[in-house]
């Protein structure tokens, strides 16, 4: 799949730029994350709760927020939607600054919306705010307000100022500098921050997404949706799904600060992340995908990684963790991505990670076997060069790569069943 990564425009790369922040020093202090179609797109090719439901899943748990924007903070523009509570926002208030868009209609339902996010923790910002715009009950909410220095006269400017400056806990970010002049105003306005092309343009970020099965987010919404859950069902599901097992790993990461464990399974990931944070997840993610996966490709990820929990119990290997294994092993052969690169910064068991990364130990073993018995026979390695599998010949090995295949072909046939 090396061709994807060269591509910028594949279906399976996602885009999310990002624009800097300055203060009154020249020092980038936040990052603002947009939308992107394309790699070479110039600007935001829409604003619904589509591009926002992409950019959140985008930069939490395909890039990594830390990569993406250095450990800085970022602002995410949000639609009535997410204001609402309609589609939700699975991450806590600490990790970024919800942006209102001007285009936003304000009335009580938003109201009460923003009202309680704040309550629960996030912090809010105003954008493009102008006098008159009807965004003036929630100047109280608001941490920041951003103002558009070039679609704004001059006294239009001075005059949303001096509003804002009647609540003295707002910062002002200066937006859209273009010009020395605009710059110069926002600096005699007193403005805190700074933001536009004269500074820094958007820089268009691009990864490999492994794209997702629909059908499987819903069932999987169906289930989290019961009145008693089966922990056992959703640990399956999210198993069976390697995109989400992908992005809830690094959702975890994300939502891991001071986080004293790590991950060797499925199940701890969705002990770690909790019922209501991968309901919320797979709720966005079915907003946010854009193509169907391609059924060949993630067929093969998921024979492997349970051709690997087939051949664990002879290298004396818990199932559940050779599931992982093959199933991130697979990914990263699926992504022709080094497989250190992949897990940079997630909190994987160290064993996990080594089998991964240098195919050292009884796991390693595992996922070497199982990834060279699965290699199109011109690429088989020489006769003899597979890791020996305890009390397991040829034909058992055949067997059970035969019992992987039919396994996964009954669970991606019951997925697609109606839910």
């Amino acid at each position: 799949m090396s061709e994807h990564v060269g591509d910028p425009d594949n279906d399976h790369v996602v885009h999310v730029a990002r624009q800097p922040i300055y203060d009154r020093d020249g020092v980038v202090v936040a990052d603002e994350l947009l939308f992107r179609a394309r790699a070479t797109s110039s600007g935001a090719d829409r604003s619904d709760s589509f591009a926002t439901a992409r950019v959140l899943v985008a930069a939490f748990t395909e890039f990594g927020l830390r990569d993406l924007s250095g450990g800085r903070v970022c602002f995410v523009n949000l639609t009535r939607d997410f204001l609402t509570g309609r589609l939700p926002l699975p991450f806590d208030g600490s990790q970024a600054v919800l942006e209102i868009l001007e285009t936003t209609a304000v009335d009580a339902e938003v109201i009460a919306g923003v009202t309680a996010l704040v309550e629960q923790g996030y912090i809010i910002a105003l954008d493009d705010f102008v006098l008159g715009g009807g965004h003036e009950p929630l100047l109280p909410l608001a941490t920041y307000v951003k103002i558009d220095l070039l679609h704004a006269s001059e006294p239009e400017v001075r005059a949303a100022v001096a509003v804002c400056r009647r609540h003295g806990h707002l910062q002002l970010v200066a937006e859209r500098l273009e010009t020395p002049d605009a710059l110069r105003l926002a600096f005699t306005l007193g403005f805190e921050l700074f933001q536009g092309d004269i500074l820094g343009r958007p820089h268009v970020n691009s990864t490999v997404t492994l794209a997702p099965a629909r059908l499987t987010r819903l069932r999987m919404l169906h289930t989290l949706s019961a009145a008693d859950v089966d922990m056992d069902e959703v640990v399956d599901l999210v198993g069976q799904d390697a995109a989400l097992s992908l992005r809830l790993l690094r959702a975890t990461n994300a939502a891991a600060t001071g986080l004293n464990r790590t991950i060797s399974s499925v199940r701890d990931t969705v002990v770690t992340l909790g019922l209501n944070r991968i309901r919320q997840w797979v709720t966005l993610m079915l907003v946010a995908d854009l193509t169907e996966a391609d059924p060949e490709q993630l067929t093969g990820v998921l024979v492997r990684a349970r051709f690997c929990q087939f051949l664990a119990g002879g290298a004396g290997v818990p199932g559940d963790v050779a599931y992982m294994g093959g199933l991130l092993s697979a990914i990263a052969d699926l992504f022709d991505e080094p497989a250190d690169r992949m897990l940079q910064d997630l909190p994987l068991d160290a064993t996990l990670v080594e089998a991964l990364t240098t195919g050292r130990g009884p796991l390693g073993d595992v996922l070497t076997t199982a990834r060279a018995y699965m290699t199109p026979s011109a690429e088989m390695p020489p006769a003899g060069s597979l890791p020996p599998q305890p009390s397991m010949d040829t034909a058992e090995m055949a067997m059970a790569y035969l019992s992987a295949v039919r396994a996964t072909n009954v669970t991606l046939a019951e997925l697609t069943a109606d839910v």
